[in-house]
């Protein structure tokens, strides 16, 4: 792919999956040989954590960049063959306050990209959990958005206010901006709460203005379901996919890589084939079996000797029960019962 993609994931609302998804999805897309530059823009430092590099220990970071303007790829620290990071630090924390004098402060990211041929097909940038001046550099110089959304009712309530901010941004900053898609994290398919979240972000992307940047936003197929792996592998410094390849967490984030790659038209015949015959196996693991199947299987009491047939309460109920429910011949109760009631009818 020749065409750099930068792709913003932010969401006001913390906790809901941002830095775990640019982690792993970045990750998955560098394993399918694709490279990618992460960037770290919360003073937090969660993302420069979970890519196993050690926070502050970087001489030059994103906060060089902002408030210095060394070169992105000066800043880039290579985590494998084809994944790199631009660390955080907490020094981050106070880059707003010393920018405040700042003509363009909110211009300062998407100058640094624009002053450089970067040798990246993918930019994440991970957002921190406000709408302020990191944010705001962050939207200025993406060309994508990618909401994480936890389907609870709170996350959902500032989910309106967030597109908001992306329509000003787009409006007086960058008019290239637009809203690729929502994907629902932390997901727990057995709950209503999370179906009708589920079906009232549908309903709001289905209907949207044409005029607005999530006019052609799509609510991702992959859910990323709720598993304890995907919170013990940033401790470890690792990504899912290397620390639990078999788990829930590693599948649901290879399948959004490869939804994702499928809907920007970069995945090779390969991958599609691939993606397709995935796609395949896990719908009908996820399928309930069929009603011949269902019939085929031998019944639970056959391990315990023959079932008894109740007594019917009338002579009526024992003629009119489904053929095949009582067995005369290996019941002689039944078959007395049976007996009695045609000699009373």
């Amino acid at each position: 792919m020749s065409l750099m993609r930068t792709i913003a994931l932010i969401n006001q609302k913390g906790g809901v999956g941002k830095t775990t998804t640019v982690a792993n999805l970045s990750a998955a897309l560098a394993a399918r040989g694709r490279r990618v530059l992460a960037i770290d823009l919360d003073p937090q430092s969660h993302l420069t954590l979970h890519l196993g590099a050690e926070a502050g220990t970087a001489t030059t970071g994103i906060y060089h960049v902002l408030t210095e303007g060394t070169a992105l790829s000066a800043a880039a620290m290579k985590i494998s063959e084809t994944l790199w990071v631009v660390p955080s630090s907490i020094d981050l924390a106070g880059a707003e306050i010393e920018l405040v004098s700042t003509v363009g402060r909110e211009q300062l990211l998407a100058d640094r990209l624009a002053a450089e041929t970067l040798p990246f097909d993918y930019v994440l940038i991970d957002c921190p959990p406000s709408l302020g001046l990191l944010t705001l550099n962050a939207l200025a110089a993406a060309d994508e958005v990618i909401i994480p959304l936890q389907p609870h009712f709170l996350a959902l309530q500032g989910f309106g206010k967030l597109l908001e901010t992306v329509a000003l941004v787009q409006r007086r900053i960058n008019r290239k901006l637009r809203v690729f898609g929502v994907v629902l994290c932390m997901y727990e398919s057995a709950t209503r709460l999370a179906g009708e979240v589920t079906d009232d972000i549908e309903e709001f992307l289905r209907h949207g203005d044409s005029s607005t940047p999530w006019a052609r936003a799509k609510l991702f197929e992959t859910r990323i379901r709720r598993n304890v792996k995907l919170a013990e592998c940033p401790s470890f410094g690792k990504t899912i996919n290397a620390y639990a390849p078999q788990s829930n967490g590693a599948v649901d984030y290879e399948f959004l890589a490869d939804e994702f790659l499928a809907l920007h038209g970069d995945m090779t015949d390969t991958e599609a084939h691939a993606q397709a015959v995935s796609t395949a196996r896990k719908s009908s693991e996820a399928a309930p079996p069929s009603p011949a199947a269902s019939q085929q299987q031998p019944p639970a009491t056959a391990a315990k000797g023959p079932a008894k047939t109740p007594k019917p309460s009338s002579p009526a109920a024992a003629a009119n029960a489904p053929a095949g429910t009582t067995d005369v011949k290996a019941d002689p109760q039944a078959a007395g019962v049976v007996a009695e009631g045609k000699s009373q009818v």
